[in-house]
């Protein structure tokens, strides 16, 4: 899939006062994109070099503006997409977002913001800082720590509506323990990137690894005090909010005096080692980072990439929290719309491929019928997601059961315009001597019955009458009956009890006639009726198999998180920290529940 996307563009503008809005132009980029995506965000402080890391990504020497001043270059979110380098069909989405800690913006509520929305449009978050993982770069890492009221996993009502404002509950809160808890299930891989790391890294006299670096720097302190509780709260955030953690260490790349031109360099002015860990770095983030999903495991486009952007935008201008479950109610609402709609297409070009009308038989249309609303409920299935009432499958049924009594009105037309056509050039000379007088002479009506079955025989054997040929006859020779009538009247070879006969002989085959256009009226609707329940067989058929895929989404992304969390209570048990690891048990429990829970049924009536 070609991105025409040649350099980065803005994602959210952050204007000088603080106001937050989606630009439509990265938009239409986004909407473009009907591909999985996988999002890389990077947030920290100002001028730490974090668009030099988006380049690398980018696998470019230049593109997000490094700058090469004291000053915060990036405002708001950038945004870059690019084909992914590893995963074919995948599009790797860069978000570089504004420095946080810009003294001259002396905002500090809007760089949280840029740091929740970094975190809840990526599915890997690159924080970058520094110099080392020391008590100075956690306290610039409180962003972290005001998560739980800057983000909620599910709506609470205030007053009787849905929502919550900004701080409408403190820390401590059960809203905020169970989203807390929840976090995990949703939140974005957290790599940490150390710039200008000079450290040795070793530990008790024994070498470390970068990641054991981290895990040793986001030890707990025992204790209660105000103290410990303020050194141990950034760390208890990160472990518990990101328990899918890495950590790189980055040398510095160069002499400090060609720092301010470091886009400039060439790869053999920067340090070896320096170049390797970048390489490492970028080797990480391109085989580990997985597609963004939503709650429940729907792979996100970069369509509703774009749609999810806006509602946490909106959320946030309005003064709202941004509520995860409900961004997800709202994008499903929109993404299902779409899925009915491409689904309806999908319908009419699959038609338009296969149906050749008049088909000869009832059966031929429906089956034609079948194998395009299979087609169109595939292709629904694959974009629809937590469409829990079959709402949406509702409406796409009912604009399906119209397609087809629609296909069955236009075969009929299209039958009985062929039928009358050749009916039509068939009894031309039939006309021609009923015209003439030529059945007006004694025996006429026996030539004129004789020419109209040979009429009658030529039509039976036209091709592609379809299904409306034994109908459409039947109105030809009843409208035909004054004719034949007259004719009979005038043979004065015929008695008049020979006229009776014959007479009766006509209204016994147009009885006949009748009869077996009842007899194929009623086989069609007995047809109609078993594609009906065929219908509704393959709806539910099929949405049982999404409902089973969706449940193994379900189950992997929680085993997933209980993974996780069994890792970082295996950890507090080895730190001695048994009240948090018994806490954690309790949410591990809750997540076994859920895992346990019976799975609904469907039904789309």
């Amino acid at each position: 899939m070609e991105i025409p996307m040649p350099a980065p563009i803005c994602l959210i503008e952050n204007s000088p006062a603080g106001e937050l809005q989606v630009q439509q132009e990265a938009l239409q980029v986004l909407a473009e994109i009907s591909q999985p995506v996988v999002v890389v965000a990077i947030a920290g402080l100002y001028r730490t070099g974090k668009s030099y890391l988006m380049n690398k990504l980018a696998s470019k020497r230049t593109g997000f503006s490094l700058g090469s001043t004291i000053q915060s270059h990036t405002k708001g979110i950038w945004m870059w997409c690019l084909p992914h380098p590893s995963r074919a069909g995948h599009t790797l989405v860069l978000l570089d977002t504004e420095g946080l800690g810009d003294v001259e913006k002396g905002n500090t509520k809007n760089d949280t913001w840029i740091f929740a929305l970094a975190v809840l449009l990526s599915s890997t978050l690159v924080y970058n800082s520094r110099g080392t993982i020391d008590q100075q770069a956690m306290e610039q890492l409180h962003y972290v720590t005001e998560l739980t009221e800057l983000i909620k996993v599910k709506p609470v009502a205030e007053g009787g509506r849905e929502g919550i404002k900004v701080k409408a509950e403190g820390r401590g809160g059960r809203q905020e323990e169970e989203d807390s808890a929840e976090f995990v299930r949703f939140f974005p891989a957290f790599v940490w990137a150390v710039r200008d790391f000079v450290l040795q890294l070793e530990l008790d006299g024994r070498e470390i690894t970068e990641d054991e670096y981290l895990e040793n720097a986001l030890k707990l302190k025992p204790g209660s005090s105000k103290q410990d509780q303020h050194y141990n709260l950034p760390r208890k955030c990160i472990r518990q909010f990101f328990p899918a953690r890495k950590c790189f260490g980055f040398v510095p790349p160069a002499g400090w005096k060609r720092l301010p031109r470091l886009e400039e360099l060439r790869e053999d002015e920067l340090e070896p080692e320096f170049r390797e860990q970048v390489a490492q770095f970028c080797r990480h983030v391109w085989e580990t980072s997985k597609p963004k999903t939503l709650l429940g495991g729907h792979v996100v486009t970069g369509a509703m990439l774009g749609n999810l952007a806006v509602t946490y935008v909106d959320a946030i201008r309005s003064g709202a929290v941004p509520c995860m479950e409900s961004a997800v109610l709202a994008l499903a609402q929109i993404e299902n719309s779409a899925a009915v709609g491409e689904a309806v297409a999908v319908y009419e070009e699959q038609l338009e491929r296969r149906a050749v009308l008049p088909t000869e038989s009832v059966q031929e249309l429906l089956e034609v019928h079948a194998q395009c609303e299979r087609e169109a409920l595939r292709a629904f299935m694959a974009r629809a997601f937590k469409d829990d009432k079959q709402q949406y499958q509702r409406q796409l049924k009912d604009k399906l059961d119209s397609k087809r009594a629609e296909l069955c009105r236009r075969n009929e037309q299209a039958s009985s315009d062929r039928c009358t056509a050749a009916l039509r050039e068939l009894s031309q000379e039939l006309e021609e001597r009923v015209r003439e007088g030529s059945y007006s002479v004694p025996g006429g009506y026996q030539r004129f019955l004789a020419d109209q079955r040979e009429m009658v025989e030529k039509y039976q054997l036209v091709p592609g009458k379809g299904i409306m040929a034994a109908e459409v006859l039947q109105e030809f020779l009843k409208s035909k009956e004054t004719v034949a009538q007259a004719v009979l009247q005038t043979d004065q070879s015929l008695t008049d009890r020979q006229r009776e006969i014959e007479a009766e002989r006509a209204r016994a085959e147009a009885a006949e006639r009748e009869a077996q256009r009842s007899q194929e009226m009623q086989a069609k609707t007995e047809q109609l009726l078993q594609d009906q329940t065929r219908s509704h067989q393959e709806h539910v058929q099929q949405l049982t198999a999404k409902m089973e895929q969706d449940r193994k989404q379900l189950l992997a992304e929680q085993e997933r998180a209980l993974a996780l969390k069994l890792q970082e209570q295996e950890r507090l048990l080895r730190e001695g920290f048994r009240g948090e690891a018994a806490r954690l048990e309790q949410q591990m429990q809750s997540l076994r529940q859920e895992m346990n829970r019976p799975q609904d049924t469907c039904s789309i009536l």
